[in-house]
């Protein structure tokens, strides 16, 4: 389950260290509007993706893939609600021949991971910029630090601002005010210096409704993210947790994965109901043997009417993934697709979408 190659250079983690303090107050404590972020479940209006790999991050060899990748979860997710895809001017034409029936939107992009560089949106016209600065500033990210910022304004939304450092796979919600987060990743020096629990919970009660985070240890430094929450566990709806359960006794993510699990059956959320939290244990044999693929079953993602969840080739652990999805999910369609170009780069399907609710 490794994530997220480190692509770094010096200028690349000045530039990020500097971006997370450059944002405006979000004014929480003022008197100033409060927001809720829905659940993923709830109806959507579309789901926002970027079309970015390139050839500096990815490589010559796994590019090719990794755009057809990212068609197939496109082209899956436009089956059942419209996809806007974010393209750079000169892959225009490549995109098109890729991506028939999705939205094309020109704009300047870094990479794909729109999870991260989008804008959380939510409910009463808002989407907040929570200040991308490439994970901690480990990769370069000048144009992706603006993509909250553009499709905030391409989706006529009131854009929010925050002195909080966050990217969306850090962050999971139920809708009913319960967060699970990961401390790894919100709480590094890298992103939110001096801030604590308490600071970050009552920013996120301000901005998204958050009356209750459990909080998960993660473990940082060790993929790009530092750990984010949307590979560990996920809301399947109010009440019901999906977590992950690495069983590789050689993975980083053997023992934070059922320390995991400890936390969350002992937790209860903002109704203050206990948890009732499903386990997706990761595949024993994938496709491919890369140090950075990410194979695990928890980073799907939940659009109008379905679930697209990845598929690695090991026949009992992808049929049992897809068993516990159907009966999480009650009425969607479970598709799994083959995304082992962007598993290679360490992400996954939730990664590359954000939504944007109806």
């Amino acid at each position: 389950m490794n994530r997220r190659n480190f692509v770094q250079s010096a200028a690349a983690a000045i530039s990020g260290l500097l971006a997370g303090c450059a944002s405006e107050t979000s004014g929480a404590g003022t008197g100033e509007k409060s927001w809720v972020m829905p659940e993923e479940g709830q109806p959507h209006r579309r789901t926002w993706m970027a079309f970015a790999a390139s050839e500096r991050i990815w490589g010559r060899d796994l590019l090719p893939q990794v755009r057809r990748d990212q068609a197939t979860i496109a082209t899956t997710i436009a089956r059942f609600e419209p996809v806007s895809m974010l393209v750079r001017a000169e892959d225009l034409d490549l995109a098109r021949s890729l991506l028939p029936g999705v939205e094309l939107v020109t704009s300047e992009l870094d990479d794909l991971w729109m999870r991260d560089t989008g804008p959380v949106f939510v409910r009463g016209g808002g989407a907040v910029d929570f200040n991308f600065n490439g994970w901690g500033g480990k990769q370069e990210h000048r144009r992706d630090a603006k993509v909250a910022g553009f499709v905030a304004g391409q989706a006529g939304a009131q854009r929010v601002r925050t002195d909080l450092v966050l990217e969306g796979g850090a962050l999971e919600v139920d809708g009913e005010g319960t967060a699970i987060i990961t401390e790894s990743c919100v709480l590094n020096g890298n992103r939110n210096r001096g801030w604590t629990k308490s600071d970050v919970e009552q920013e996120l009660a301000h901005l998204l409704g958050i009356r209750k985070v459990i909080w998960l240890p993660g473990i940082a430094g060790r993929d790009i993210t530092d750990g984010h929450t949307d590979f560990y566990a996920r809301f399947a709806g109010p009440g019901v947790v999906v977590a992950g359960l690495d069983n590789d006794p050689e993975s980083f993510d053997y023992d934070v994965t059922r320390r995991h699990l400890e936390i969350l059956r002992a937790a209860t959320d903002a109704a203050g109901r206990p948890l009732r939290v499903e386990v997706l244990e990761g595949p024993e044999t994938v496709r491919v043997r890369d140090e950075d693929f990410a194979a695990g079953y928890v980073n799907f993602y939940v659009c109008n009417g379905a679930v697209v969840g990845p598929e690695f080739g090991d026949r009992r652990a992808d049929a049992a993934a897809k068993a516990t999805l159907e009966r999480l999910f009650p009425g969607r369609t479970v598709v799994q697709i083959n995304i082992d170009g962007i598993a290679s780069g360490g992400g996954g399907i939730h990664c590359t979408t954000q939504q944007e609710p109806r």
